[in-house]
């Protein structure tokens, strides 16, 4: 028995064991909350959902709704209920929640999957609770506040840290890496936000979604790979994998959404009335660039098949030509812009020089590393270069008509 706790505790498990590991938390848990569900339910048919006056504060995502975060909280009552009574201050939960939260990451990066993911979920919940004991015992403050918030840091920090060190050997270190970045924006992007005085909450991926899917992703991870691996020493975890990954991505398109709504009401009104929402701007002028792509490529092709030209002298002409037609059509569709031709020219032509040099830069470092595909490289390169220097610089540097301009002619507008 002695020995058995030994290897259960330094990780050296059988298959099985394993799985039990994993499935036993699992089943009580699942009991738990399936049957807590079908009895919310059935309550909710004749009396209606109980309404979580901080939850509706709160509001809800697309990704975890308000029927679900209703039920969350009533599923967690009896715990709620016993925490409260014991007294613990709000600040002891805090600590205690870090506590678990930092062991989770030492413990997915020994390979404990399942022991990492409950603790992490653990401190999730405690996470939920202190806040609220706090308010209810009117014993909120700023430096309570504080205290949970880096805590909470720390927290998601020491979980991700845990899982890079497992697999910084792998290709899964890439989507660690962007997770670590994207949940450390979007709280950061809402802090930011409020010390400017302006509230940022949206977005589908906040705490609450992040505890759930990663740790949810963890702690289960085991039972599938015990199933279909259960000889290798250094299992993937793929269903850890997979909620890694789509927190990567949602944490990052929060962060995006965030950031976007925060520049968007702080910045000044612009001097010239937009003619088309965002979303059409990006539309005609990528459609803009594919056009003249398509044109250059056709011309390329004809000068060297029908002309006989050099494919070097080809090229370069093709380029000219496809910048002809993607100018032209950006000014006439896209931009809808009246201003002068000539100004516009040259400040097309410094914007399209340097986003060249800026391709050609970025595609020669994403090539230092030969592990990434050059066509991969190049498509990232070409992305991040067109969203942050072509079509902002062209909407608000090449076509952004002077007030002048709309004077001269009103009927533009």
């Amino acid at each position: 028995m002695f020995d058995t706790l030994v290897s259960w505790i330094q990780g050296d498990l059988s298959p099985s064991a394993r799985i039990w590991t994993a499935l036993a938390p699992a089943m009580l848990a699942s009991a738990y909350f399936i049957g807590g569900l079908l009895v919310f339910s059935i309550r909710c048919l004749f009396k209606g959902v109980p309404q979580d006056e901080e939850t509706l504060k709160r509001g809800s995502t697309v990704l975890v709704g308000m029927f679900l975060r209703h039920y969350f909280f009533w599923i967690i009552q009896p715990l709620w209920a016993v925490v409260y009574r014991s007294g613990l201050p709000a600040n002891a939960l805090s600590m205690l929640s870090g506590l678990l939260g930092v062991s989770s990451g030492v413990a997915v990066a020994a390979g404990r999957f399942a022991l990492g993911g409950w603790l992490f979920l653990a401190a999730g919940i405690l996470d939920v609770m202190d806040g609220r004991i706090a308010r209810l015992r009117k014993e909120a403050n700023p430096a309570g506040a504080a205290l949970d918030s880096v805590l909470d840091r720390y927290v998601d920090s020491a979980m991700l840290m845990g899982l890079a060190w497992y697999y910084r050997d792998t290709w899964v270190l890439l989507p660690v890496l962007m997770a670590l970045l994207g949940t450390s924006l979007v709280p950061y992007v809402r802090a930011r936000g409020e010390g400017l005085g302006i509230n940022i909450r949206g977005g589908a991926m906040q705490r609450l979604e992040r505890v759930l899917f990663l740790g949810a992703g963890v702690a289960l991870s085991p039972i599938f790979e015990a199933i279909w691996f259960p000889e290798q020493k250094h299992p993937i975890h793929w269903l850890a994998v997979i909620g890694m990954v789509f927190v990567a991505v949602m944490s990052n398109v929060t962060a995006l959404s965030r950031f976007r709504a925060l520049v968007n009401a702080l910045a000044p009104p612009p001097v010239t009335p937009r003619k088309r929402s965002g979303l059409s701007l990006f539309g005609f002028n990528a459609a803009a660039g594919a056009i003249a792509t398509a044109v250059d490529f056709g011309a390329v092709l004809g000068m060297v098949e029908g002309l006989k030209f050099s494919p070097v002298a080809a090229t370069a002409l093709g380029c000219v030509l496809g910048g002809v037609v993607n100018y032209t059509l950006n000014r006439l569709i896209t931009f809808r812009s009246r201003g002068a031709v000539a100004p516009q020219v040259a400040r097309y032509t410094l914007v399209s020089a340097t986003s060249a040099m800026l391709n050609a830069g970025g595609v020669a470092l994403l090539t230092l590393h030969p592990q990434l595909a050059y066509t991969l490289g190049w498509w990232l390169a070409r992305g991040a270069v067109y969203f942050a220097w072509n079509l902002p610089l062209q909407r608000d540097y090449v076509f952004n008509d002077p007030p002048e301009a709309l004077m001269e002619r009103p009927h533009a507008a």
